[in-house]
Order: C-alpha cells, then structure tokens, then sequence
C-alpha cells in the first residue's frame, strides 16, 4: 500500500454508513432526473443490512522466487458491487467483442494461436517477451480509467447501452472508482 500511494488510511474512521447514504442518495438523483428506470433503481439500490465494507487479505504468488504476496480485495457486499455488478454485465458484451482478436482465453488456444502465426511470421530473429505488470490494480489511475471507458464508448459510436445513455454510464463509473473502500487488519 505504501509503495503505490493509492492508499488513504482512515484510521478508527467507518466510512460505511455514509457510503451506504451517499450511494443510495446518488442512485435516487440520478432516478429523479430520469437518468435510470425504476427497475434499474431497484436493481442498484443497496439495503443497509445486506452491504459491508470489502476485505483485504494476501495470498502467497507460489510461483515467485521470494513467495512474494498477492494482495486480495473481496469486496462481494461492498455497496457500489451492485452498481459495478449492472456496468459489467451492461459493457462486458462490447469489450468481448472488441477485444476478441486479441484476446487469448487458454493455452490451447495460444498455442493454436502460435502455430497459425509461425507459420508466417516465424524466423531466426523473431524474440518472444513475456510482461508482468506489478501492482496493475493500483496502476490505473481512476480518472484515465473512466476516460479509457469513455474512449471505447466514443469509438463505438454509441449514444446508449441498454437503453442507458453513455454520461449515465460514466457518471456510475466515476462513482464505484471514487468510492472503493476497504478494511485490513481489523
């Protein structure tokens, strides 16, 4: 956490409550100004007793040299999962299929992939280079990230999603990146 500096520590401060009105107050202005349907409210919408705030835990990276750890947000009650829950199933459909010609979903399929290629392509000189990106979560900043969704929208040309506008969609993104909480260590 300190090596990234994405992180503001709260001390003994719950932001919990507020979260839970903040959300539910943003999700009812935006039902009022007729942004989203009702059934889209429902959908969103958080009850107090069904939300709490995400958990950090580690998991071992079994495969480094030094058994480094894998920093783990679970955050299945967090009160923006709803809201995080509608935009993916609402834009994973597009992104899958812009991305699927460069998208590698198994190792049969990259060796398939790789054989096709090298057919081609393949010669003395040809350098294969694999890449990890450390701390990817924590690399994004949030308004690029907002910005990059806004970008594939544009080049989309789409003025709606499911009957969405797309300020609609930002403006919901924009909310779960400015609201990402979590607790650690107690």
């Amino acid at each position: 956490m300190e090596k990234a500096q994405a992180y503001e520590c709260l001390g003994n401060e719950d932001p919990l409550s507020d979260l839970i009105n903040r959300t539910n107050e943003y999700l009812l202005d935006l039902r009022l100004a007729k942004w989203i349907t009702q059934k889209q409210y429902e959908l969103v919408s958080i009850k107090p007793n069904e939300v709490e705030l995400a958990h950090l835990y580690y998991l071992p990276k079994a495969h480094k040299p030094d058994t480094s750890l894998r920093p783990i947000i679970s955050g299945l009650k967090h009160p923006t999962i709803k809201i995080s829950k509608f935009l993916d199933d609402l834009l994973r459909p597009l992104f899958d299929k812009m991305a699927q010609e460069t998208t590698i979903t198994s190792g049969f399929e990259l060796v398939k992939k790789l054989n096709e290629w090298s057919t081609l392509n393949m010669n003395q000189n040809t350098i294969f280079c694999t890449i990890d990106v450390i701390d990817l979560y924590t690399m994004i900043p949030q308004v690029e990230g907002v910005l990059s969704l806004k970008k594939m929208l544009d080049y989309l040309k789409l003025k709606k999603v499911g009957g969405l506008r797309i300020e609609t969609i930002i403006r919901l993104s924009r909310f779960v990146m400015q609201n990402n909480y979590f607790v650690y260590d107690g």
